[in-house]
């Protein structure tokens, strides 16, 4: 359809929950912004934003919404089962006080400078202050083409925003910090899109999905000023990040570099200790993100930017989801850590023309490295019902066990679940727990050997579980709190999406409906707990996937 580009959508006149929003947007109001108005490709410089009007669309449809998502901006489920609400959350209307806008920001991608990026098909609506004085950004994803789009079209297809949508509100849920999901609404309309990157495009259903989160704002928004020696704009983004979305940091109201720098590294130092904590909560579940550039980096150490990310499903740390990262497998499972570090390094570099020193930069990226040491120790203990691990024996269990799944085809995820039903202490001439079998895929790898390592190693689990005076129940109830039992397979995603692009909205709505209690049992949903399908193991969709939206 062809549109002006500087359409505004109509504001909405009826009053109402969706009315009633009380939108803040302090982005806009104290953070330069773009000269120029008209909405075409280019670079946008010395300007932390671009304002921008979402694209129409034919026909929006909501496909799903997430209720609690929608309480964080007081609205009620009849606000959101209205096609009022699905023409605003399509970009078709805005609620009065909407300041559409698309930022502006850099990045490295895939370890190389790539220089302007921004908000290439991310419209937002704007900051919301909520009745408890929360701020929420309201974020459009696939809502049309802004400055930041280089020679895309800023549109979303409906495969890509199922996946964003379900694994926002599933991460969420199993407790890794992460942007939201309010709304997924489909266009009525087609995107042509080429999945395989083969050169056979097709036309696919559109969509769009409402993302909501405090901010936004990634390492690259930081980059990009730093880049372009724009060094006032650079500190009075990092003077409003820090006002805006961080407590307890009190710059001078003189604004003076001098007396601002403490708190620069302090903040920096909190912006290292949230990823550290964010990478533990993704190796804890076995989420590969698949895109850690530093423009997919959050600020706040939320997970952000669903594009072809898995579930570990056989152990493999050296598995991506991602088909461009399938040769060098830059950002593989086991690599995460040290490629925030790296992340944040660049974050660091891009901070230095402020700080004006590299030794307590250096500090912070150390003291990343030191919280994830004992933040993942903690973490593994709790996976094996430990209170935790007290020395290098300890360690060498965990090692022992992380080689077990490694010998043959083992789900990460069933065998950490299964592990807690495994009755302990066995008879001492028992053999591999039948309670275990469903975690394997290929039964036939499961020999003599194989079967002789795993039996040692429960015993040598069992002498310290004891040692550490863990009883049964104990050690079940520790297990089961971190370790889910549901988590969004990319072979269960491509099932919903193939219901979806048939107008059948059922498959989103069920899954979203397990996934809000990924550690619970949940009788009669057994089959959203399987292990992948050897049907799955290559279907396009259900394995790797490109960056193709």
């Amino acid at each position: 359809m062809n549109r002006p580009a500087n359409h505004v959508p109509e504001p909405v006149a009826e009053r109402g929950g969706l009315e009633a929003l009380n939108f803040d947007n302090r982005f806009v109001r104290e953070l330069p912004g773009d000269a120029e108005t008209a909405n075409r490709r280019r670079q946008v410089l010395d300007a932390c934003h671009s304002r921008v009007a979402p694209t129409p669309v034919a026909a929006p449809r909501l496909v799903a919404y997430a209720h609690e998502v929608a309480a964080l901006l007081d609205l009620a489920p009849a606000d959101c089962e209205t096609q009022r609400f699905s023409e605003v959350f399509a970009g078709n209307r805005l609620v009065a006080g909407m300041d559409p806008y698309a930022s502006c920001y850099g990045g490295h991608q895939f370890g190389n400078w790539a220089g302007q990026l921004g908000d290439g098909r991310a419209i937002n609506l704007g900051e919301v202050i909520n009745r408890r004085g929360e701020r929420w950004a309201l974020q459009l994803k696939g809502a049309g083409p802004t400055p930041y789009s280089r020679s895309a079209d800023g549109l979303a297809v409906l495969r890509s925003s199922v996946r964003e949508f379900l694994c926002s509100e599933a991460m969420y849920h199993l407790g890794v910090p992460t942007t939201r999901a309010l709304s997924l609404v489909t266009t009525g309309e087609t995107v042509v899109r080429d999945m395989f990157y083969d050169g056979n495009p097709r036309p696919e259903p559109g969509a769009a999905v409402c993302r909501v989160a405090p901010s936004f704002t990634r390492f690259g928004h930081f980059e990009i000023h730093a880049a372009r020696g724009h060094l006032d704009t650079l500190k009075r983004l990092l003077d409003y990040t820090i006002r805006t979305d961080f407590q307890g940091f009190d710059l001078p109201a003189d604004g003076s570099l001098e007396r601002s720098r403490p708190v620069y590294l302090a903040w920096f130092e909190e912006v290292c200790r949230r990823t550290a904590t964010l990478m533990v909560a993704w190796m804890r579940v076995g989420f590969v993100h698949g895109v850690m550039n530093t423009d997919n980096m959050s600020i706040l150490g939320l997970t952000i930017d669903y594009g072809p990310y898995g579930w570990l499903e056989n152990y493999d740390p050296d598995w991506t989801p991602n088909t461009t990262d399938a040769h060098a497998r830059r950002y593989r499972y086991g690599q995460q850590p040290q490629v925030a570090l790296w992340n944040l390094l660049q974050l660091a570099n891009a901070l230095y023309p402020l700080i004006g020193d590299a030794q307590p930069l250096e500090a912070a990226l150390e003291g990343y490295r030191t919280a994830y040491a004992s933040d993942y120790d903690t973490m593994i203990a709790a996976k094996l019902g430990l209170p935790r691990l007290a020395d290098a024996a300890d360690r060498a269990l965990v090692d022992a066990l992380f080689e077990l799944l490694g010998m043959v085809e083992t789900d990460m995820t069933l065998f950490f679940r299964q592990l807690a039903r495994v009755e302990l202490p066995r008879p001492a001439d028992a053999g591999p727990p039948a309670e275990l079998a469903p975690a394997w895929y290929v039964p036939a790898q499961i020999d003599d050997a194989y079967r002789e390592r795993l039996v040692a190693w429960l015993e040598q689990y069992t002498a310290r579980l004891r040692a550490a005076g863990v009883d049964e129940p104990t050690r079940q109830q520790r297990m089961d709190a971190v370790n889910p039992r549901y988590v969004l397979r990319n072979y269960l995603a491509q099932l919903a999406i193939d219901r979806a692009e048939q107008g059948d909205a059922g498959g989103v709505n069920e899954l979203l409906e397990v996934l809000r209690r990924p550690y619970d049992e949940q009788p009669g949903m057994e089959r959203y707990a399987e292990r992948r399908p050897d049907w799955a193991r290559h279907r396009a969709g259900c394995s790797m996937l490109s960056c193709s939206s």
